[in-house]
């Protein structure tokens, strides 16, 4: 079959009377004159009359991969949009399988990919997700439409293709049915040294064109064109190109024919360029970009598509840009400090750099960002304001987890041009607006680093597990392949492994892989790999100088389970202020608690079963704001059981209870190992799933959460020994990170706190950074209000 592919379903209509093939198809395009439009329009032909009702499908817009798109229906001889009115995942499941997937995992509304043009041929539709065709789900009716492009609908397909479907060459590109598309686009450095660092922050210009590369003619090019290309290739700002170094250089070639076996020494070879001008072929004959665009193809452009090979560029070169990058891609020190990011936006939940839940700080306050209207421009101005790119993608509906705390900004409508997400127009907003589920995020373009090429994972069940292994270079200048040690690998270094290769958060990190023994790489090279969790490469973590394995046998070395999703729990910080309480509880009632190491050591020597022990009391609620269920570890075969109080134990500790000196001190301390994880309450349209009642299944649900009340065994800090004074108090929950989150850094609680001796003060109860670090210095020293009084 020619690259015009065909795909085929058949659809079978109302009591089987008749049924139809729709067929998608690609066609080259037969247009020689320049166009300069940003997401080219088909112009076909009236189809013939016995195939004038032939469905036809394709995914178009930008910035996207092949597997994603604005969905396009060819209907009646025109090609139209589907409106994001009702619009479900079942509707997205549907329109994925008719192009050739074999299921959708998303849905986009509001044109994420940019407005469609003609007609919207589709509204109010509801498929149940079983239907073999769009046409045959519940709908206006074709044509019948209250909508506008700006709500045109789109899809995320599944990056895997129907049994059978033959996929080659990319064949949802294909269904573009201009071949004058630009959809991916490179610096090329042209400065031998410069090939040798990464990021390349200046070169020439070039576009994916069929198998090759072509350039871009630089007449008229403008600054505005520039840092488009450089939002793109995931740096911030543009400068100024040095013309004449290029112009020099560029026109400078040896003379091939006076010279056949010349070899370029006239040039030196710091300076030498990759490519001479007769060389270039030259795709783009103009560039006017607006400067405010996320993508290349957004851009008026200008095509060469005369009958040459080679395209012309008369009186003109290659365009070349050149960049400047952000401070975490920035190698020169001094320069680093010279670059300056925001401190009033923060993104939040993200696997990589430069993605995540978009943070605004007001009043010294973090708060989240309501989706309504956003899109990839006001999403573009949060990424260079933070030293990355323009935006790859603006997300809606939470799907970098819900935030908790104030809800800042609604509508933010920039208008690409602005410094800082502030100083675009907004609302504020109030309750009945937004909540967390509508939380806004995004991810950013960010500089091509390789950091997948030094780190590969092998022997594993899918391509997200297996045994890790790294490169090292070897003094004589090879490298090889070698296996990390076990010992003292954990879930933070597997959170580097999975980002550095693109797989999302850490399920779980192994300490032995004898399971995965499917590679003939045997030798370790690494131990002592130490990570915060936070680093973009293993290379960037702390390991031993001299290999040091008290394990060195390859089946103890280091493996990875990585996941598309992870869960994130966050405590209701409020209720804990609103519950504390101290309790003077008779010692003869704690039998059960001193069995489970719930109070404090000097317990121990206590006149048991007579007096009392002084406790800390407060309730704990505790959210499942990620993207998956937080599971125990260990499976139901490994937990214990505890005959005293009745129940198993999945989890050795899931929260630890502190008083802390205001120097940071541990003054008295609590556990609690998480005997009961279970679904107490969720958000309405959530359903429970985990009860631990008769050896049930123990987690916390997406959208629900856990309550352990104040009144419960070991729920408490055991302040028998304390002294008078100020205190913080600071629960943690999952504090060995025993089990993956999508952030961590929301996991610690902090109260202000003061003791008389008598009753105790608590105040300023907040999650660990949702305040700026001038308000979390001075929080402490807040005065509060008196709350509660000793009970007996």
């Amino acid at each position: 079959m020619e690259p015009n592919h065909l795909w085929r379903c058949t659809m079978t209509l109302l009591l089987g009377v008749w049924s139809m093939s729709c067929m998608g198809q690609t066609t080259p395009s037969t247009q020689t004159t320049p166009s300069a439009t940003t997401t080219p329009t088909a112009k076909t032909t009236p189809p013939p009359t016995q195939q004038s009702n032939r469905l036809k499908f394709r995914l178009a817009g930008y910035p996207r991969k092949h597997n994603e798109g604005r969905v396009e229906v060819f209907y009646k001889g025109e090609w139209g949009t589907i409106c994001d009115d009702d619009f479900s995942l079942f509707n997205a499941h549907v329109l994925c399988r008719q192009l050739g997937f074999v299921s959708a995992t998303g849905w986009t509304h509001s044109a994420k990919y940019g407005k469609g043009t003609g007609k919207i041929w589709l509204d109010n539709v509801q498929c149940s997700g079983s239907e073999t065709s769009i046409s045959v789900c519940k709908s206006r009716g074709w044509g019948n439409s209250d909508c506008t492009h700006d709500e045109d609908a789109g899809v995320v397909c599944k990056d895997e293709r129907l049994p059978g479907y033959v996929d080659t060459d990319n064949v949802i590109e294909h269904l573009q049915v201009d071949e004058y598309h630009i959809e991916e686009v490179r610096l090329r450095p042209v400065v031998t040294t410069a090939k040798r660092r990464l990021p390349v922050t200046e070169g020439v210009v070039e576009v994916r064109y069929k198998d090759t590369w072509a350039q871009v003619c630089d007449r008229g090019w403008t600054p505005k064109n520039s840092r488009v290309i450089c939002g793109m290739m995931g740096f911030p700002h543009e400068r100024k190109v040095n013309k004449n170094f290029y112009r020099q250089k560029l026109k400078s070639k040896p003379n091939a024919k006076a010279n056949p076996n010349a070899k370029n020494s006239a040039i030196p070879a710091k300076k030498r360029l990759y490519t001479e001008r007769q060389k270039n072929h030259f795709l783009v004959h103009s560039v006017a970009c607006l400067g405010t665009e996320v993508h290349l193809a957004a851009c008026p452009l200008q095509f060469n598509k005369g009958n040459s090979t080679e395209g012309s560029c008369e009186d003109g070169l290659p365009a070349v840009v050149s960049c400047i990058a952000g401070p975490l891609y920035t190698h020169n020190a001094a320069l680093r400090k010279k670059l300056k990011v925001s401190k009033t936006v923060r993104l939040k939940g993200g696997t990589h750099a430069g993605e995540g839940r978009v943070e605004v700080l007001k009043g010294g306050v973090w708060g989240t960002v309501c989706d309504d209207r956003w899109n990839l421009q006001t999403a573009s101005v949060v990424c260079r304001e933070l030293g990355f790119g323009s935006a790859k993608e603006a997300l809606t509906g939470a799907r970098m987890g819900q935030g908790m705390g104030p809800i800042h900004m609604n509508e933010v409508q920039c208008a690409g041009t602005e410094r800082s997400i502030w100083g675009c127009h907004f609302k504020n907003i109030t309750e009945e607006d937004c909540q967390h589920t509508e939380d806004a995020s995004v991810r950013c373009n960010t500089p091509y680093m390789a950091y997948e090429k030094a780190v590969r994972i092998g022997g594993g069940r899918s391509r997200y597990e297996g045994r890790v292994e790294v490169l090292q270079a070897l003094p004589n200048g090879t490298q090889r392949w070698g296996l990390l040690c076990g010992d003292g690998w954990g879930t933070p270094e597997a959170m580097v492994v999975c980002r550095q290769l693109g797989l999302g958060y850490a399920n779980h990190g192994l300490k032995e892989t004898w399971y995965w023994d499917g590679s003939n790489v045997t030798d370790m090279v690494w131990s002592g790999v130490k990570c915060t969790g936070n680093e973009m490469s293993l290379s960037q973590c702390q390991r031993h100088k001299v290999f040091n394995c008290q394990k060195s046998a390859a089946r103890f070395a280091a493996g990875v389970i990585c996941s598309e999703t992870a869960s994130d729990l966050v405590l209701n910080a409020t209720l804990v202020q609103q519950t504390t309480y101290i309790e003077d509880r008779p010692l003869h009632m704690l039998y059960c608690a001193a069995e489970e190491d719930c109070l404090s050591k000097t317990a121990a020597q206590a006149n048991w079963p007579y007096g009392h022990r002084r406790l800390l009391r407060f309730s704990s609620q505790i959210h499942n704001v990620g993207r998956a269920d937080f599971r125990p570890r260990l499976g139901r075969h490994s937990w214990v059981w505890h005959a005293c109080h009745g129940h198993y134990h999945s989890m050795d500790i899931f929260t630890h209870y502190d008083l802390l000196s205001t120097n940071g001190t541990k003054m008295a301390e609590g556990h609690k190992a998480s005997f009961c994880l279970e679904d107490s309450e969720c958000q309405e349209g959530i359903s429970k799933r985990y009860e631990c009642a008769n050896f049930g299944e123990q987690g916390i649900t997406v959208g629900c959460w856990d309550l352990y009340r104040h009144d419960i065994d070991c729920q408490w800090i055991d302040i028998t020994d304390l002294k008078p004074g100020n205190y913080i108090l600071q629960v943690v929950i999952n504090p060995n990170q025993e089990v993956s989150e999508m952030d961590y850094t929301n996991n610690a609680m902090k109260c202000s706190c003061k003791y008389d001796g008598h009753r105790i003060w608590v105040h300023s109860c907040h999650i660990g950074d949702a305040f700026s670090e001038e308000v979390e210095r001075k929080f402490e020293k807040y005065p509060g209000q008196f709350n509660n009084q000793i009970t007996n």
